[in-house]
């Protein structure tokens, strides 16, 4: 038997954008998201400040990075939009409202909610939450909120849809996926499933 510290076994990277308070944007990196069917659920801690913003506006953008942006995804990560950080963050986050700079990242206005998509993310989901559901207690006595959103509008690059159609080509999508705190991207198809369309 193990107890590894966490359980990331590979799931894809989201960098989800929100308004914060004063309007201006803010970038959360995650890993905690799976869809079911239009809905995104997502697992948030409940000191993110991502989650603050979801709570109180109610809509974000899940812009879902290929295995090129790691970079960019990195220079996210020790970041929070919380000022000052959370007490269990302090020694390892810093205060950052200017994600999109720091990663060096480009805004790009949303159709349907207020917050900008990751122009460089070869997919963009805008979304409005559904529900957010009450917390679940950790032994350790922090908490995580699951927050429901449905997509309301799909934007994806030309280079990952198979031309003419509405399938995003998995031969040409390599998501970056976090896989025990270390970045992968996918490798060749290995097998086709009953249910595929294309």
């Amino acid at each position: 038997m193990i107890w590894p510290p966490i359980l990331y076994f590979g799931t894809p990277v989201a960098l989800v954008t929100t308004l914060n308070a004063d309007g201006s944007p803010n970038i959360g990196p995650m890993s905690s998201a799976w869809a079911l069917g239009y809905t995104i659920v997502m697992g948030w801690e409940s000191t993110a400040h991502t989650l603050a913003n979801l709570e109180r506006e109610r809509e974000c953008v899940i812009n879902l990075p290929d295995g090129g942006l790691v970079g960019h995804v990195e220079r996210l990560a020790p970041l929070t939009g919380s000022d000052p950080p959370a007490p269990h963050k302090a020694d390892s986050f810093r205060f950052e409202p200017r994600k999109f700079d720091i990663a060096r990242l480009t805004e790009r206005e949303s159709e349907t909610v207020r917050p900008p998509r990751i122009t460089e993310c070869p997919l963009q989901l805008e979304a409005k939450v559904t529900a957010i559901h009450e917390p679940a207690t950790r032994p350790d006595g922090a908490y995580f909120r699951i927050v429901e959103a449905h997509v309301q509008r799909v934007h994806a690059l030309t280079g990952v849809v198979k031309p003419g159609t509405n399938h995003v080509d998995p031969e040409r999508w390599r998501p970056l996926l976090y896989v025990f705190r270390h970045y992968f991207s996918t490798g060749p198809e290995l097998a086709r499933s009953f249910r595929a369309e294309d």
